[in-house]
């Protein structure tokens, strides 16, 4: 199989004169991740890893080496001072390991993300006993749930805990960044206002709409919190350009929140409207109305995806759970939705 075509290094400055660099890898088969690389911002500075996985890393550091070629500026990874993990998902942290030995710098995480880089042993333990819950929960058949399962944990094994030297906070600066906490894809899920320039990590993005997960999986996740974080960012003024963690640069920043917000809007109606029949239905039920022939990963992203909107609208009073009594009787039964 022939390597990926990855986008080439690219550059860009803010108004304050910090040198901005694109350095994008294949974080995991069909994705592609970008990390930063932040010049005349103090310490030069690293802004996500990509994944670790495959050959990420690698062309990762084949990305440093292009800087001096393409652009004049020589940046060895000796030379970076400082890693910023923009939230602890593995396509942004995974490869924080490896380029631990050729990168000697402190790293920061926002408190909230902090323990699944310092513990992270621990919490793919944790996280895959609730997602197993959740399934369960959602109507997944048994005969499913142990292959979702499986899935959901084998790409995480390349991983392994590492030290963290600083926290990030909300409405913190330093050397010319600005740190806005916008929980809800990620608990500490963080945007870096840099000038008139904002690496929006995984909050907004050009073409998708940033995948949400339900709170009760895991705090500070869930559709009512990205929504909260995306009225956030929006009142952030003077964004000319945002550069999100995947995909291609985006100069409408603005327009494309409310894009976004429309696009949940749109989700929340359909679920709604499939609600309104008699006997209610499953998380499981609703996503093979709204999703056919999925496959893989998709599957869970789409249990996750449809139980966020479900929990939105049953948390604001929309929907009610019809199955009551077998809630009552089990330890864990399916819940059955209905809209009110």
């Amino acid at each position: 199989m022939s390597a990926p075509t990855l986008p080439p290094v690219q550059r860009f400055q803010s108004d304050t004169g910090v040198r901005i660099y694109r350095i994008s890898c294949q974080a995991f088969p069909g994705l592609v991740a970008h990390a930063y690389l932040l010049v005349g911002a103090g310490p030069v500075t690293l802004v996500d890893t990509g994944s670790g996985y495959g050959d990420s890393t690698r062309q990762l550091m084949a990305g440093f080496a292009e800087l001096g070629p393409a652009f004049g500026e020589v940046v060895t990874a000796g030379d970076i001072e400082r890693v910023i993990i923009t939230h602890g998902h593995l396509d942004h942290f995974g490869g924080l390991a490896q380029v631990a030995g050729p990168i000697t710098a402190e790293v920061g995480i926002h408190e909230l993300d902090r323990w699944v880089l310092v513990s992270y042993e621990e919490r793919v333990l944790v996280a895959t006993k609730a997602m197993a819950f959740y399934l369960e929960q959602a109507g997944v058949p048994a005969e499913r749930r142990a292959g979702l399962i499986e899935m959901y944990g084998s790409g995480k094994k390349h991983v392994k805990s590492v030290a963290v030297d600083f926290g990030l906070s909300d409405g913190q600066t330093f050397d010319g960044l600005e740190i806005v906490h916008t929980p809800g894809h990620c608990p500490g899920q963080v945007c870096i206002k840099i000038g008139d320039v904002l690496l929006s990590a995984d909050h907004v993005l050009p073409r998708t709409t940033p995948h949400q997960s339900p709170e009760s999986i895991t705090a500070w996740t869930g559709l009512g919190h990205y929504l909260d974080s995306l009225a956030k960012i929006e009142r952030v003024p003077g964004v000319r350009l945002a550069l999100g963690g995947h995909e291609t640069p985006i100069e409408n920043f603005y327009d494309r929140i409310a894009e976004i917000r429309v696009d949940h809007e749109r989700k929340l109606e359909r679920i709604y409207q499939l609600l309104r029949g008699p006997g209610g239905a499953t998380i499981h039920d609703l996503c093979g109305r709204m999703y056919a022939d999925l496959t893989g990963w998709n599957v869970l992203l789409a249990l996750t995806e449809v139980g966020a909107h479900v929990e939105y609208l049953y948390e604001r009073g929309a929907l009610r759970v019809v199955n009551i009594d077998e809630v009552e009787r089990e330890p864990n039964p399916a819940l059955k939705y209905q809209a009110r």
